[in-house]
């Protein structure tokens, strides 16, 4: 029986294979290199639901990272359930053709409930009294006791936020990954799966931080290129094939577009006074924008607003394309769940949440890392605020407080989008900052360029050639 281990090294594309890439470079000597044209949009979820459904967003309905769900007039980001996506999954496929085929899924998104055999996912416990206890999910439910036991606890601090892609005196820049690899090394000793997804994020917190051409990034490039060659050895003792996949290359942004705040000074946003701050109230508003990178989603509760909608946007600066029906229907995001437009960024530009008008009415959650309750993605949450004058004591006060039970906010997020130099979401002008498919042996892969939805016959082919 055939095996394999793919590896998510996500924001890899061929413009960073370089110098400080030698065993990633080796690998793609002795095999097969595909450069994969993005999904649609080029975020975490669409790409990983391109890639292991075969499908486009009008069938399995993943239009974004998130989207605004009409029937609650709410806006979910960052959801889990597997049953959010509306297709069939590559192991169904493959266990119905291979006897005894089994797979494991690390850290891939939509990690929760799914008819994947293992599975292990960041997810916090939220105890009734306000905390928040960060953990990972597990299926079966033994495997969370039994890896925390062997690796420890998850560094959390290290997947998301400002700790992500730094030293910071909690642990090194790539802790979360190396933990996440160790992981792929402890499934593969006790469950020898078939198919082995495992994601590895270190490379995307630096690209948007600094952006791809800072010099910083060549010490981020040295360090998955370490623990890509320590798995494929690992791996190649074990027999399993590997192969390289990214969903998505970064390119250099410098200017954030507030398609909130447009919105707002046209009278279009309902905004709420909560506690001496501003809430955005979606489901009230007459035109809103849930923004997702350089991608976002534009949500019209006032149909008539459409055709000034869009005038309003193909003149505004940083706004590359407006989707209408047609549009959408040809880029495959003719789904419920898509906005009633959708717009696409300048190739040097991203899309914000903002909307609030004046930073002293923000709501407490935009100065916190919270992915959950912002309306929109916010790269910000990986920076500590410049404007806090001892950044390390305001941080060390805050844990005194929680430790001491007290009600408290990590506020140390900036409320400054000028400070990201990284972004992805659209079809990236060079086409060498379009994601890759690597593999270890020649003529793996038939082309040299790949759609999204290729992938998926690509780990078919793999596993059953």
């Amino acid at each position: 029986m055939k095996r394999l281990a793919v590896l998510n090294i996500v924001g890899l594309s061929e413009s960073l294979l370089c110098s400080a890439t030698p065993r990633l470079n080796a690998f793609r000597q002795a095999g097969s290199f595909a450069c994969i044209r993005p999904a649609m949009p080029a975020v975490t979820c669409t790409a990983q639901s391109n890639y292991l459904t075969g499908l486009l967003p009008r069938n399995h309905g993943i239009v974004a990272n998130g989207w605004f769900n009409r029937e609650l007039a709410e806006v979910h980001f960052w959801k889990q359930s597997n049953q959010l996506v509306q297709s069939p999954k590559i192991w169904d496929a493959l266990r119905a053709e291979i006897p005894g085929f089994t797979c494991a899924q690390l850290f891939w998104w939509f990690n929760m409930y799914s008819t994947a055999d293992f599975s292990i996912t960041p997810r916090p416990l939220y105890p009734a009294d306000g905390r928040k206890v960060f953990d990972i999910y597990s299926w079966p439910y033994n495997l969370r006791p039994e890896i925390k036991r062997d690796l420890g606890e998850f560094p959390f601090f290290g997947f998301w936020g400002p700790a992500a892609g730094r030293q910071t005196p909690q642990g090194a820049p790539d802790t979360a990954t190396r933990w996440i690899a160790e992981a792929a090394k402890w499934i593969e000793h006790r469950h020898a799966p078939t198919l082995n997804l495992i994601y590895l994020p270190h490379l995307d917190y630096n690209l948007q931080r600094l952006g791809p051409g800072h010099p910083e990034i060549a010490r981020d490039l040295k360090r998955i290129d370490a623990i890509f060659g320590d798995l494929h050895d690992f791996f190649a003792k074990q027999a399993v094939d590997v192969l390289v996949l990214s969903e998505y290359g970064i390119s250099a942004v410098h200017q954030p577009v507030h398609l909130n705040r447009i919105f707002r000074e046209s009278g279009w946003l309902a905004i709420k006074d909560e506690l001496g701050s501003e809430l955005l109230d979606p489901g009230a508003s007459q035109v809103f924008a849930v923004a997702d990178h350089q991608f976002a989603h534009i949500y019209l509760n006032t149909p008539a607003l459409l055709n000034q909608v869009r005038t309003l946007l193909e003149k505004t600066p940083g706004v590359a394309k407006v989707l209408d029906a047609e549009g959408k229907l040809a880029a495959g995001l003719d789904h419920m769940r898509s906005g009633d437009l959708v717009v696409i960024a300048a190739h040097d530009a991203w899309f914000s949440y903002y909307y609030w008008l004046e930073d002293c009415r923000a709501p407490d959650f935009a100065r916190t890392v919270d992915i959950h309750r912002k309306p929109g993605y916010d790269p910000a949450e990986l920076f500590i605020n410049p404007a806090l004058r001892l950044p390390k004591l305001h941080i060390a006060w805050r844990l005194l407080q929680k430790r001491l039970g007290m009600r408290m906010l990590m506020d140390i997020v900036p409320l400054d989008a000028n400070l990201v130099r990284g972004s992805h979401g659209a079809l990236p002008v060079n086409r060498a900052e379009y994601p890759v498919a690597i593999t270890g042996r020649a003529n793996d892969i038939p082309s040299t360029d790949l759609e999204a939805t290729d992938v998926y016959d690509l780990l078919r082919r793999l596993m059953l050639s």
